[in-house]
C-alpha cells in the first residue's frame, strides 16, 4: 500500500497491490505509480518502513528523492534488543530524539541515548546510529508534516482493517473478488481523508 501526504498535510491513497513476496511487488507497484504520473520532479520524501525489498525498490525508481525510515518499525528493533528491565528507559530515550523540536536537537539527544546505553547494548546503538540520518529526514520538512512523516502508522492501520474485514469471509470466489473487496475498503479510506480535509478547509474559511 502506498499513500501520499500533499503540502498542506491531506492525504490519499495511491495504490495497492496483492503479493507473496515484497521485493517484485514494491518495484512493479511503485513503476506502475510513476507510469500514471508520479514521476518524482515534486516528490519531496519517500517514508518506507525499512524492508530491504522497498529500499532497493524506490532507488530504482526514485533514486534522487530523500528517504524516511519509519520510527515505529525502529522502535520494534530497538525494544527487540534490549533486557526488559530497560525497555521504558531506552524507549522514553529514544522517543526524545524523535519528538525533538529540530534536527540539531535530535541529534543531541541521540548522543545523550549513546552515553546511556551503548555499554550495556553496543550493536542496537550502533544500529541506531548507522541508520540515524535516514531517521531524522523529516526534518527537513515543514513542522506541521512531521507527524505525518516520521511513520508509516496509517498503512499498518488500515492492514489491520482490511485483516478484520476479510478473514472472517474464509474463502473468496476468485482473485478479482479479494480485489473488490480491498479496494472497497481502500476506497472508504480516501472518502474519509477528503471529508477530513473539506471540513478543516471549512472551518478555516
Amino acid at each position: 500500500m502506498a499513500y501520499g501526504v500533499k503540502g498542506e498535510g491531506s492525504r490519499q491513497l495511491l495504490a495497492f497491490r496483492r503479493s507473496q513476496g515484497e521485493s517484485p511487488a514494491w518495484e512493479g507497484s511503485l513503476q506502475d505509480v510513476y507510469r500514471r504520473g508520479l514521476e518524482g520532479r515534486n516528490l519531496l520524501l519517500i517514508v518506507t518502513d525499512g524492508c530491504p525489498g522497498l529500499a532497493s525498490a524506490w532507488q530504482t525508481v526514485y533514486p534522487r528523492v530523500p528517504h524516511q525510515r519509519c520510527w515505529v518499525h525502529k522502535m520494534r528493533d530497538i525494544l527487540k534488543k534490549v533486557r526488559k528491565r530497560d525497555c521504558e528507559g531506552v524507549k522514553s530515550e529514544a522517543q526524545v530524539i524523535y519528538r525533538a523540536d529540530s534536527r540539531r536537537d535530535a541529534e543531541a539527544a541521540f548522543r545523550r541515548f549513546q552515553t546511556h546505553w551503548r555499554e550495556a547494548y553496543p550493536a542496537m546503538v550502533k544500529q541506531l546510529e548507522k541508520d540515524l540520518p535516514e531517521l531524522l529526514s523529516f526534518f527537513s520538512l515543514p513542522h506541521h508534516l512531521w507527524r505525518k512523516l516520521r511513520t508509516t502508522n496509517v498503512i499498518e492501520r488500515w492492514f489491520v482493517e482490511v485483516r478484520r474485514r476479510t478473514r472472517p469471509m474464509v474463502c473468496f470466489v476468485n482473485v478479482a473478488s479479494v480485489d473488490r473487496i480491498i479496494f472497497s475498503i481502500f476506497n472508504g479510506l480516501n472518502e474519509k481523508w477528503k471529508d477530513r480535509t473539506l471540513r478543516l478547509f471549512t472551518q478555516a474559511a
